[in-house]
């Protein structure tokens, strides 16, 4: 132990912020893995926000709870126009 006159200092390590495409893509793979259709399930839980509709398998079901659904829906909207819509 220091001194008793000083002051200890403590610091947590925060999480870094996930990217919402990195999310998905792990999320992705996991339930591929599993054998589910991913698109199936990704859109089941993005419509009733009932998280059993993504495996825990990697940890995904946990992953995808830490971004909300509407970022999520605006990720995918964004990828969609930009390689759909924006395309030359």
């Amino acid at each position: 132990m220091g001194n008793m006159r000083d002051t200890q200092y403590f610091q947590t390590v925060q999480d870094k912020k996930m990217e919402v495409s990195d999310v998905l893509e792990q999320v992705y793979v996991a339930l591929t893995e599993k054998g589910y259709n991913p698109i199936n399930q990704i859109v089941g839980y993005i419509m009733s926000g009932d998280p059993t509709y993504i495996t825990s398998h990697k940890g995904a079901r946990s992953l995808i709870m830490k971004v909300e659904r509407d970022e999520i829906l605006e990720e995918l909207m964004a990828v969609y126009i930009q390689a759909r819509l924006k395309a030359d």
